[in-house]
């Protein structure tokens, strides 16, 4: 696939390829970074405000975190994702076989691809793509941009509480695929079944124009609740997921974070991704590293944190920790020495 759609959606680039190799300079200046378009909303909605790569977000509302975190768990909630740049998990690399960001792609049936990038590799992301050096391997590039928001409803309800106001029928729409469809009579909107909690759920891309009205319909249902970004931390780690910057960064390859999955048989075999001759080695041999996740005694380890082992010396070191809702448990992860059994 060599169409490509870049999204604007409010203040975030939404990036739409999956080429690791392919390449696309952005100006991001003309947008104001700063807030999403339900930034106003939240506030009328007791958000407690935090800044988060470079965006004004809420941390939590009048609900607090572990009431959210529980609640999408056992019902769901519904969260402003617009902060991020808008399926299957893939991976930008760097030619040491570092990752450079981590990326939701979704092959539309458009005939292009769809991917989401986090909103503080936006200049990166935008850096490491440059249609010119695509176009000299003799491809051609067709790139789009829209204005659109982007929200997530998950929870072990979503699809009783979205199936009224889609036509599509949500239980042929599988993990990570995606659909363009009227939303309660929005038209304009995909949906796809995807997210970053370990529930199931959909994320929704929206007209920037009509992302207030949407979020108003879905909350006059009694089984969905507004949450932060604190419940979406704790709630993305009970599940075992990556956060970029804390967990994984461009020291980390994927073999070393265990994502080594996001890397398809003929990719490996191929090696025509950037860092390669670094990364494909690794499958097959032992790294001085590895992720893995833990419960700790005491207060909740936070990122820094030495990991001893039981004889008391720093094997490795805590990326990311909190306690656990669910399990009644300070959990964390991070990375030891793949010599300690």
């Amino acid at each position: 696939f060599h169409k490509m759609r870049c999204v604007v959606a409010a203040e975030f680039l939404l990036l739409q390829l999956f080429c690791p190799f392919l390449f696309l300079s952005i100006d991001l200046s003309p947008f104001d970074r700063s807030r999403t378009p339900l930034y106003e909303f939240h506030g009328a909605h007791g958000g407690k405000m935090v800044e988060f790569a470079g965006w004004s977000m809420a941390v939590q509302y009048r609900d607090s975190h572990i009431v959210s975190h529980t609640h999408t768990r056992q019902r769901c909630s519904l969260f402003d994702v617009g902060h991020m740049l808008q399926g299957a998990l893939s991976l930008f690399t760097s030619s040491s076989g570092g990752i450079l960001d981590d990326l939701i792609v979704t092959k539309t049936d458009q005939g292009y691809l769809y991917v989401v990038s986090n909103a503080g590799c936006a200049e990166k992301d935008s850096a490491h793509m440059k249609v010119r050096e695509f176009k000299a391997a003799g491809h051609d590039v067709d790139v789009e941009f829209l204005e659109d928001s982007l929200i997530a409803l998950q929870g072990p309800s979503m699809v009783r509480v979205l199936q009224p106001g889609v036509c599509d029928d949500l239980g042929k729409l599988t993990f990570m695929t995606s659909v363009l469809t009227p939303v309660f009579g929005i038209a304009g909107c995909r949906v796809t079944r995807c997210g970053y909690t370990g529930e199931d759920g959909v994320e929704i891309s929206v007209p920037s124009k009509a992302v207030v009205s949407l979020t108003e319909k879905l909350l006059a249902n009694s089984e969905v609740r507004l949450a932060g970004l604190g419940a979406r931390d704790s709630l993305r780690l009970e599940a075992g997921l990556c956060l970029y910057g804390n967990d994984i960064d461009e020291t980390t390859t994927p073999v070393e974070a265990g994502l080594v999955w996001t890397i398809g048989k003929r990719r490996r075999l191929q090696r025509d991704f950037p860092g390669a001759d670094v990364v494909v080695p690794q499958i097959k041999e032992k790294t001085q590293r590895k992720r893995v996740g833990l419960i700790s005694a005491g207060p909740p380890a936070r990122q820094h944190t030495p990991i001893l082992a039981p004889g008391g010396q720093i094997i490795g070191e805590v990326t990311s920790g909190c306690p656990s809702p669910c399990l009644k448990q300070n959990i964390a992860m991070g990375y030891v020495e793949t010599c300690i059994q």
